[in-house]
């Protein structure tokens, strides 16, 4: 919230109180403790009635340094806390100076003026990165009694701020008032599902303000060369996490928060669900997963949506008996399609549920102060809320969830969580305001964690629409409730960009759009974008999504359906790499182009085209005439889909047609492309093709020499481990490729627009193709090696 008015004077009613200097610093090994009163002392009389601000500086792991700002200590909110998990050891140093006290940890260090007026400088690489003047730390108390501490972190120009959540608002933060406070707005204003206390700039460094209740950041909005972060409490902490590159600070802030964990392989492809408000049984259930087989469409996963539970009986997680009478045979059919099923859940207890009686009698549901159990009739009559504050509570209603999967459910689409009351009581004695934005982080862990335990590790998926910091452990998150338009189409992107810019790997939408019935040119534009997202469903709210529901079989909503959907389980070998860099690393599969290309300006503004992994550009079509604007990075690209070639640097405007979009592929990538259209989840090492890029314009030096190009590229196995690596060396005209794995099936090489070869080996087979010479390698091979002429 905004304190100032304009640059001379505070807002009416406003009292501020900045820490004015270091009056007494105490000095560990590796922490630094400040003493600021909030004003200047000349003599003993200056320290009488004077609030005093103690300002802690520690390290939780290399590159991180946290600094705590307390007042009242006694008066710091019982708020839930995020759980972080600190480096065993950090190193971190301290030293004294001529007027400075400074913390370093790993390639960042904290310099903060002990003589003079308070300033906290960070440094890395031999520039300042961020730092925090006489007047950027302290509390404001505002006219309605509230107390706020604050802090102000300079930017310096063209510096550019991102993240703070799944957000639909312009990509670039600059400018803009965030309030991170979890609400049920769709994706068409400032509210979020997903408040996330995190940014990173374009500068080399991210902030994570560790506080689980509401964050109010003015990011250049009140002082337009700073971002002030403020909360309703008397302590505020927070982190400054180093990179230098984007990937790196998001490395290093999941590292703290939590790595995603790695869905498994068959939840990457195509989920069909019956949609919200849509009447449906299973004979419609079977109707549409024969439609999409008689199709040639591939399908991975059935999600049943709120109504497979009778009308006011959510959640008591039993299946409506008249539509739904022999559910575990239902279950059964549809796994012997090879299909897995998702339902629907939300952390809610309708009055009129079994559920309601015995939550509150077990003491299992939230309470008001004065005992009673909170309830309300927004969303569902009577509905109360699972207290997950109390671990008994998180048995009750993951026992619950436990005879769905006893009976053959596979996930849960973890709904809700976001409109979370303040006037109660929670069992552990949290801070209500504090648990609003929480609740979703224990929510959505309660079922995940579930899932892991019941279906194994790497088994667990959900596809949950609230979230938090930390809340990336459980993936999969989809955007919300979307209008069936381009400009909400458009609106997605930005927040899946965003929250990929948040430390969130995976993340999907409704194709199509939930709110409305796309026409068929959005639909088809949207099919496309959607089975190019890390994450792929057909839903909607009052209409179906089923592709021929929209132009018929033969005029494209189908053709384009089906083609999207072989392209992606061919790409599942370079998309599943991808997931497990998201996994081991932090790095979104789908990735803003700043993460990419952070010394390239052109790309920091860039929120209608993503990276897809490390070396697809992808740019959906967003208008219904047919034409889609983009940039393109320096260096010849190709397009995946035809062949041709794209120089860049430079801005296109293009034509395409439903079947086509910008999908190009990353000068000189190896790009493994898998031997199967037809599901996600099989072996993505058999038959497997590295598609080589460049191999035309070999340099001249040979393999391993000075002038030699080298790629390296694994296929991994459906747990995230090495299934092989190959090595591609291009050089002295000559392109290798070799593999580790000691006996490996057949796999091939694709030279990519490469017509005429000299072969150097009689163990791969050669023969030209439309895209360019594939060769194809014996089993047994381990390497392949070619003279492109």
């Amino acid at each position: 919230m905004k304190f100032t008015d304009g640059f001379w004077l505070m807002r009416e009613g406003v009292r501020a109180h900045y820490a004015r200097e270091a009056r007494d610093t105490a000095v560990a090994d590796d922490r630094i403790t400040l003493y600021a009163p909030a004003k200047p002392v000349h003599h003993r009389g200056d320290t009488l009635n004077t609030p005093l601000i103690t300002i802690e500086c520690w390290s939780p792991a290399p590159g991180v340094i946290g600094v705590e700002t307390t007042h009242l200590a006694g008066g710091v909110r019982p708020n839930p806390a995020h759980a972080l998990t600190p480096a065993p050891a950090t190193a971190a140093e301290t030293a004294r100076g001529s007027g400075t006290v400074e913390l370093t940890s790993g390639d960042l260090t904290l310099s903060v003026a002990t003589d003079g007026p308070l300033r906290l400088d960070f440094r890395a690489g031999g520039r300042t990165l961020t730092s925090v003047d006489a007047k950027g730390t302290g509390f404001a108390e505002t006219p309605d009694g509230r107390h706020h501490m604050l802090t102000r972190l300079a930017l310096g120009v063209r510096e550019l701020v991102y993240g703070l959540g799944e957000r639909f608002t312009p990509l670039v933060r600059n400018g803009q008032v965030v309030d991170l406070w979890q609400a049920d707005g769709g994706t068409s204003s400032e509210q979020a599902y997903k408040n996330v206390p995190f940014y990173l700039t374009n500068r080399g460094y991210g902030v994570f303000i560790d506080h689980p209740g509401p964050v109010s950041l003015e990011v250049g909005s009140e002082s337009v060369g700073r971002v002030q972060m403020s909360v309703e409490d008397q302590r505020l902490r927070f982190f400054v996490v180093h990179g230098p590159t984007p990937k790196e600070v998001l490395a290093r802030y999941t590292a703290l928060t939590g790595r995603p964990a790695l869905p498994p392989p068959w939840s990457f492809g195509l989920w069909l669900s019956t949609s919200f408000t849509t009447r449906y049984d299973e004979e419609t259930v079977n109707a549409f997963v024969e439609g999409m087989a008689e199709r040639d469409i591939p399908l991975s996963v059935f999600h049943f949506d709120c109504f497979w539970m009778r009308e006011f009986h959510w959640c008591d997680f039993e299946w409506d008996p008249e539509v739904f009478p022999d559910p575990k045979g239902m279950l059964e059919r549809l796994h012997e399609r090879g299909l897995r099923v998702c339902v629907w859940i939300n952390p809610y207890i309708a009055q009129r549920s079994a559920l309601f009686e015995e939550g509150a009698r077990l003491g299992h549901l939230v309470r008001r102060p004065d005992g009673t159990v909170w309830q309300w009739d927004m969303w569902q009559a009577g509905m109360a809320l699972v207290d997950f504050t109390s671990p008994a509570a998180r048995e009750w209603y993951a026992g619950k969830l436990r005879m769905l999967l006893d009976m053959g459910v596979d996930c849960f689409k973890t709904d809700f969580g976001e409109r979370i009351p303040t006037d109660v009581v929670w069992a552990d004695g949290s801070d209500p305001y504090g648990m609003h934005n929480h609740y979703t982080q224990l929510y959505n862990e309660t079922v995940f964690e579930l899932l892991r335990r019941h279906r194994g590790e790497g088994e667990a998926v959900v596809f949950a629409r609230s979230a938090t910091a930390g809340g990336q452990r459980f993936p999969v998150h989809w955007g919300g409730d979307c209008a069936s338009t381009f400009e909400a189409m458009a609106e997605s992107l930005r927040g899946g960009l965003s929250l990929g810019l948040s430390g969130f790997g995976f993340w999907s939408h409704d194709i199509g759009g939930f709110e409305g019935t796309p026409d068929p040119a959005l639909f088809k534009r949207w099919l496309a974008f959607g089975l190019l997202s890390s994450h792929s469903r057909l839903h909607g709210s009052r209409s179906y999504r089923v592709p021929w529901a929209f132009d018929g079989d033969d005029e494209g909503a189908v053709d384009v359906a089906r083609s999207f959907t072989r392209l992606k389980c061919r790409l599942m070998p370079y998309l599943f790499g991808a997931a497990v860099q998201a996994h081991e690393q932090g790095t979104p599969v789908m990735r803003a182009m700043l993460l990419e290309f952070p010394g390239d300006p052109s790309c920091h503004h860039l929120d209608t085209q993503y990276m897809l992994g490390d070396d697809l550009l992808v740019a959906p079509v967003l208008s219904a005439d047919d034409t889609v604007e983009y940039y393109v990075p320096e260096g010849e690209w190709t397009r995946l889909l035809t062949g041709e070639t794209v120089t860049g640097p430079g801005w296109r405007r293009e034509s395409h047609g439903f079947d086509s979009l910008p999908l190009l592929v990353r000068p000189g990538a190896v790009l493994p492309v898998g031997a199967t259209d037809t599901r996600p989840d099989y072996d993505h090492l058999d038959g497997v093709t590295l598609r080589v890029y460049g191999a035309g314009t070999a340099p001249e030096e040979a393999g391993g020499g000075p002038g030699a190009a080298e790629r390296t590229t694994v296929v991994y196995t459906p747990d995230g481990g090495p299934a092989a690596t190959f090595t591609t060396r291009i050089g002295g005209g000559a392109v290798a490729v070799t593999t580790d794995h000691p006996d490996p099936p057949a796999w091939n090489v694709l030279l990519v627009g490469v017509h005429a070869t000299a072969e150097a080996q009689e163990s791969a087979e050669g023969r030209d193709t439309a895209e360019g010479v594939v060769l194809t390698a014996a089993p047994g091979t381990r390497e392949v090696r070619a003279v492109p002429t």
